[in-house]
């Protein structure tokens, strides 16, 4: 384990509850979309992403188990800002590379799926945060950070994401022999992937500049 990723997985207290546990996604999965809301430009508040974990809404849920679902989620999402705002992301323990290992933990697929998932709800606040950044890149001639385009930085980013949380398709939709390289750059794929979710949250960070006090403001925020 490198000193800068450090381990995060959102509590067990929700799966030892059945009525809870009914409802969510697998820890991994939940863990993943809690990342990308903390990792968006402009985070959303907690009625509005909070029911996106939500998968069997025809269980009922009473007042109690309702409270110990919100204060686990936002301990969770202030335990990853609080990575972020050191320059650092967290996984989960078992989803760091092994020297070695050649095939990826079922965890690690589930918390990209859940990554992605929480990206694909979050688009169209990215989509805005850019405009707004764009024009305040105009107005004061300040580019964002890195040598390549905000752009490619999230396609590169997203592609890796998309191509090691469903590697069946990504395998499928090649060549025989560009699968058989892309099979064999698994371990290489792997190792590079801290390097892009720290890009990931360095790139919401730069247009959430058009944003002020968003990590602040929602940090200090008390949940009901």
């Amino acid at each position: 384990m490198t000193s800068d990723i450090l381990p995060l997985k959102v509590s067990d207290a929700l799966y030892n509850d059945k009525a809870l546990s009914s409802v969510l996604p697998n820890q991994y999965e939940m863990d993943g979309i809690i990342f990308a809301v903390a990792a968006c430009p402009e985070i959303p508040m907690p009625e509005q992403w909070m029911p996106w974990v939500i998968r069997n809404s025809a269980n009922r849920l009473v007042n109690q188990q309702v409270d110990v679902l919100a204060d686990c989620l936002m301990n969770s999402m202030r335990a990853h800002l609080q990575w972020m705002r050191h320059d650092k992301v967290a996984l989960p323990q078992d989803c760091y590379y092994v020297e070695g290992q050649l095939s990826l933990p079922h965890g690690l697929v589930n918390w990209l799926n859940g990554l992605l998932a929480g990206h694909k709800q979050l688009e169209p606040v990215w989509k805005s945060a850019w405009e707004r950044s764009a024009k305040l890149e105009r107005k004061n001639e300040k580019a964002l950070s890195g040598n390549e385009t905000p752009e490619a930085r999230l396609s590169r980013c997203l592609k890796l994401f998309s191509t090691l949380a469903n590697l069946e398709l990504a395998l499928s939709q090649r060549s025989d022999s560009n699968a058989a390289t892309l099979q064999q750059n698994i371990p290489l794929l792997w190792k590079q992937l801290p390097a892009l979710l720290k890009d990931y949250v360095l790139l919401a960070g730069d247009l959430a500049q058009a944003l002020p006090n968003q990590f602040e403001s929602f940090s200090e925020a008390k949940p009901n």
